[in-house]
């Protein structure tokens, strides 16, 4: 048996509003990682996906908080560490981070090869500049990119480029976890292309081991996870293999999600595009029964006010008060 890489236990975590209110962006979080797979994370903008990157790699700054759970990265609870001891022996080792909008994360001012030495003066301070050069210059061959972008300022790298940079630099020092967040976004096809071939080179040479890979392009991770979740206002409605959740999705909310985007694979091109109806609930307040409930056009009295459980069909997971054969029914009537 695979052993968890990563293991998520009833994660909470919200943000303080300046009137001391608390909004969950993550509620009750639960799940884990093999070593050696790749998961994926979607649902639509809003939904805490974001919010679940900072939180696994404990970055929790004011607004941000965390209110209870576990996060277990190799065996060890990151929430139990001091906060030097996470930076140094945990961040960028165990686990490391590819933040949204990562062609921004680069400083303007410096070099490339100087953010590098400021990570290894932190990590391995007993290298040498030329040391460290050498290590840099080789990883980015290794990676097809030029050792010349070294010497370069992030404004003479085009969107691309930043964002490989970026990925190459994340890694540097072999974390066992790679979290990506939206690491296409903003790209060009093309330039889409070449980062996820990126990150699969990454794990095919053994840089990294598992990767977490989130986006709102729930068909994206088709091509890149072997598993999928989906996050609705705050919790997982749904996980399983990446192919199941695509073609054959269960909660309705991913199937409505499934419905509203293109998919460009064989038999789902010809679907009819329909946005999702309203909004996400005010995780200001107690919510009663399923969240996605006022959204649903299968939702009943009982959805609203009941509780609802996660139920389990062979190695899928799905939130809904409605079994899985029923919903088929209705799937199967409205198509």
């Amino acid at each position: 048996m695979s052993k968890h890489i990563l293991d998520v236990k009833e994660l909470k975590t919200y943000y303080k509003t300046r009137l001391k209110e608390k909004v969950y962006a993550v509620d009750g979080v639960d799940f884990h990682l093999e070593d050696g797979k790749t998961i994926g994370i979607a649902g639509e903008s809003g939904c805490g996906k974001s919010t679940l990157a900072l939180s696994l790699m404990g970055f929790y700054f004011p607004p941000l908080h965390f209110g209870s759970g576990s996060i277990n990265i190799n065996g060890v609870d990151i929430m139990k560490l001091e906060k030097e001891k996470l930076r140094k022996q945990v961040l960028g080792r165990e686990i490391a981070y590819i933040p949204q909008a990562a062609m921004n994360a680069l400083n303007p001012t410096i070099k490339i090869i100087k953010f590098i030495e400021d990570i290894m003066k932190e990590h391995q301070p007993e290298l040498s500049k030329k040391q460290v050069y050498e290590m840099a210059a080789e990883r980015f061959e290794t990676l097809n990119l030029s050792p010349k972008v070294l010497n370069s300022y992030p404004n003479e790298l085009s969107g691309g480029m930043k964002q490989r940079t970026v990925i190459a630099i994340s890694t540097i020092l072999n974390p066992k976890v790679l979290i990506a967040d939206e690491p296409t976004s903003a790209l060009d096809v093309t330039s889409q292309k070449v980062v996820i071939k990126l990150l699969k080179d990454l794990l095919d040479k053994k840089f990294i081991r598992s990767l977490v890979f989130i986006t709102h392009e729930l068909p994206l991770l088709y091509h890149v996870t072997d598993e999928i979740m989906v996050m609705y206002a705050g919790e997982i409605v749904e996980r399983g293999k990446a192919e199941d959740v695509i073609f054959n999705p269960i909660h309705p909310y991913t199937k409505k999600l499934m419905g509203s985007i293109i998919v460009p694979e064989s038999g789902m091109k010809e679907h009819k595009l329909a946005a999702i109806p309203g909004a996400p609930p005010n995780l200001k307040k107690k919510i009663d029964g399923c969240r996605f409930a006022e959204r649903c056009s299968y939702a009943t009295d009982e959805c609203r006010t009941g509780k609802i459980t996660t139920q389990h069909l062979g190695e899928r997971l799905y939130r809904c008060r409605i079994d899985n054969e029923t919903l088929k029914e209705w799937y199967a009537n409205e198509a």
